[in-house]
Order: structure tokens, then C-alpha cells, then sequence
């Protein structure tokens, strides 16, 4: 014989119909089929494998790493996220919901992009498509979307439009905005991790002091949207909630403020070890432009200390100096364009 408090007994008698109460069992053993993420995951994965193919009948070859990237973990986070106990409670418990919020945020598209999926696309395309793929990466328009205070907005834009509009709960009622949801979250953070990962070829290159600044701008953005989430005033979805009368588990505020914190310590999770990979980058891009450096001006010292040539013979043409009262680095053509002096007016 069960027992109840009268709170489960009145919510049981209102017609709650959702999963039962989530245990550690239940969120390892939950499952949930959600077509919208299975559709999107199947064309993703057949697009890819038949890139693959192609490549493979060109006599060309594919690292699996990279195929392991893109299906295995990419569109894997993708499946787990939308059917596993994150998919099975996210419409029960709004927790659940932020952990699948962070995943199709960050985790899928990371690893989509790790796959490197526009490098096989213009691979494996007809040369002609190819070429095309290639010039609207390296476009005017592609360079202005992907202009990382752009892309950086957008990330962190989404997830607080979904938050704090009406569109939070219509994912609930509605499988098409569900499904596009997924997309909306997805895209976003392709853009970003393609941008700065830059294992694809990218509209432009930024230097990696930037990507450390806007993956700082990103971990702060996740912390802002979790403190927002956790110490809103008002029930985000509070109609929804109390007329799904979930008789189990934490009150509504309760579950609320978990949810921002999941929101706020998750995309920290995945954004931190990002933000260190970043200064890596960043401090291997200058000792490799150092070195470069380094190397030149000594070829120009030792150019200068080499004997004159015989006489008749060739005269070598003299590297190129600085001007007097001009830095180095000005009269350099790999800087030429970072510290030109075309806008500072003649003396």
C-alpha cells in the first residue's frame, strides 16, 4: 500500500501524467525518442558518411579522429542531450532542461566542429560546388556574420531570448519549435567554435588574444544567464509548471534556482578548459612570431657583417632596411597591415 502526503495526493487527482520521480537509477536507465533531434542527427551523420565515401572512392583518405569527433561525440551529445534523462525530464523539471540547454549550446557543436565538416564538404563536393563553398567562406558577408563580437552576442543572445520570452514554454507545446530550438542552440555555437578552433578554413583569422577575449566574454555570459535564471523574481514558465502539478522533487522555486546554477557551473565546465586551450594558443602564436623574428633580424645582422663579394661579381641586393626613426616592426611586411601608418598624418 502507498502512502501519500495530501500535496501528491491533490497533484495526482489534477492529472499529472509526466515520468515518475527521477532517481539515479531512473536518470541513468531514462529514455525518450524525440524525432525532430533523431531526424536532425540522421541528415547530419549521412551527409558527413557520404563525404566520407566519396573521398574514400577519389582514392583520398579521412582521419577517423575526426569522423570519432563529428558522430561519435558531436551528434552523440546531440542524442543524449534530447533523449536521455536530460530529453525524458526536461519538460518536468526545469534543471533538466538548463543541462540540455548547455549541451546543445556547447558540447554538440564543439565536437561538430572539431569534425571539421566544411573542409570534407569542399573536398568531397564536385570541384565546381567545391570552389563555391570556399569563396563563400572567404566572403565579405560570411566575414561580417562571423565577426566575433557578432557571433559572441548571438551565443549568449539565444539562450536568454529562450529564458525570458514566451518561447521557454511554446518548446513545450510545440514539436516544430522544439525542433527549431535545437537548431537555434546548435547553430550559434557552431559559428562560435568554428571561428576559434579554426581547424576549418574560417572567413577570417583573428589573432588567438582575441578568441582568449571572447571565450572570456562566453564564460561570463553563462555566469550572467544563470545568476539571471536562479535570481529572477517571477516563475520562468510558472504557468505551465503548476498546471503540470509534478507532485515529486524540488519545489518550483527550488528547481528554478538549480537550473541557473546548472546553467551558470555547466557552461563553466566546458567553457574554462576552451578558455585555457585559448592561452596556449595564444602564448604558441607569439613565441612562434618571435622566433620568426628573431630569424630575420639576425639574417639582416649577419648580412650585414658578410664580406663584400669578388670583384666582377653579382652585388647582392641589401635587405631592407628600416627608415631612421621608424620601428622595426613598421618597415616588416607580415605587420605592415597591423601597425600601418597610413592614418597618422605627415609631420
Amino acid at each position: 500500500m502507498v502512502t501519500m502526503t495530501g500535496g501528491a495526493a491533490v497533484a495526482l487527482a489534477a492529472g499529472y501524467h509526466g515520468p515518475p520521480e527521477l532517481t539515479v537509477t531512473r536518470a541513468l536507465l531514462s529514455w525518450t525518442f524525440d524525432p525532430w533531434a533523431f531526424g536532425l542527427a540522421v541528415v547530419l551523420a549521412a551527409g558527413y558518411l557520404a563525404g566520407i565515401r566519396r573521398l574514400r572512392q577519389a582514392g583520398q583518405s579521412w582521419p577517423r579522429a575526426r569522423s570519432v569527433a563529428f558522430v561519435g561525440l558531436g551528434l552523440g551529445a546531440l542524442i543524449l542531450s534530447t533523449m536521455w534523462w536530460t530529453g525524458a525530464y526536461a519538460g518536468v523539471l526545469f534543471y533538466a532542461r538548463a543541462a540540455q540547454t548547455i549541451l546543445l549550446l556547447l558540447v554538440t557543436p564543439m565536437f561538430l566542429a572539431l569534425g571539421r565538416p566544411l573542409t570534407l564538404a569542399i573536398a568531397a563536393l564536385p570541384a565546381r560546388h567545391g570552389q563555391r563553398l570556399a569563396a563563400a567562406i572567404a566572403s565579405r558577408t560570411a566575414r561580417v556574420l562571423t565577426f566575433p563580437a557578432i557571433s559572441t552576442v548571438t551565443l549568449v543572445a539565444v539562450p536568454f531570448a529562450v529564458y525570458f520570452t514566451p518561447w521557454y514554454t511554446a518548446c513545450f507545446h510545440s514539436g516544430v519549435v522544439r525542433g527549431l530550438t535545437y537548431l537555434a542552440l546548435i547553430a550559434p555555437g557552431f559559428v562560435f567554435f568554428w571561428t576559434l578552433v579554426r581547424v576549418d578554413p574560417v572567413p577570417k583569422a583573428y589573432p588567438y588574444l582575441v578568441s582568449l577575449w571572447i571565450t572570456i566574454t562566453e564564460v561570463v555570459g553563462d555566469a550572467v544567464l544563470g545568476i539571471a535564471v536562479a535570481g529572477d523574481s517571477r516563475l520562468i514558465g510558472g504557468a505551465y509548471y503548476h498546471a503540470l502539478a509534478r507532485p515529486w522533487g524540488p519545489s518550483l522555486r527550488l528547481d528554478q534556482a538549480l537550473g541557473g546554477g546548472t546553467l551558470w557551473v555547466l557552461g563553466d565546465v566546458v567553457g574554462l578548459p576552451f578558455l585555457v586551450a585559448q592561452l596556449f594558443h595564444m602564448i604558441k602564436e607569439d613565441e612562434t612570431e618571435a622566433a620568426e623574428i628573431d630569424a630575420e633580424l639576425d639574417a639582416r645582422d649577419a648580412q650585414r657583417a658578410a664580406p663584400p663579394g669578388p670583384p666582377g661579381g653579382a652585388t647582392p641586393e641589401p635587405a631592407a632596411e628600416p627608415e631612421p626613426g621608424r620601428p622595426w616592426w613598421e618597415s616588416d611586411p607580415r605587420f605592415t597591415e597591423r601597425f600601418s601608418p597610413a592614418d597618422v598624418p605627415d609631420p
